[in-house]
């Protein structure tokens, strides 16, 4: 979580919502590091979590299919139906999160993706790991915003 919260803050200086994820393969080592670049990008689904996704699958290559069995995500804010979606398409085995998202959440909030009937791949599921210090970041960037 040291690494996405890392990402996070980063995001967050370049003054995109600080948000952060990693993926990390099933031998330990971080495929790949993302923040949020939905500003920078003019792009409304370059989430955090969408691109470490993207870039661990083409970090792996192979004839895995883009798919990220075995991997964790970790990030910093409960994923919200899009990328709670591609958690699923990417069939990771984890997904650890820090603050929870009772707004936009998708996991343990609204559409709770992984809880849907039809559901073709549930992650597990940690919520909370650091979640002080990842809703503090949170709540000081929109803090900061709205002076």
């Amino acid at each position: 979580m040291a690494a996405a919260l890392a990402q996070a803050r980063l995001a967050g200086a370049r003054g995109e919502v600080p948000v952060g994820a990693v993926v990390v393969a099933p031998d330990g080592r971080v495929l790949a590091a993302a923040g949020n670049e939905v500003e920078a990008g003019h792009d409304a689904s370059a989430h955090a979590e969408l691109l470490a996704m993207q870039r661990a699958a083409r970090a792996l290559g192979g004839p895995s299919g883009g798919r990220l069995a075995g991997c964790d995500l970790y990030v910093t804010l409960e994923p919200c139906a899009m990328c709670a979606g591609a958690a699923v398409h990417f069939r990771l085995r984890r997904v650890i999160f820090g603050a929870y998202d009772p707004k936009g959440g998708a996991v343990e909030h609204g559409a709770r993706v992984f809880a849907a009937p039809g559901c073709m791949h549930v992650p597990e599921v940690v919520g909370g790991l650091r979640e002080a210090e990842c809703g503090e970041l949170l709540r000081a960037f929109f803090k900061e915003l709205r002076t």
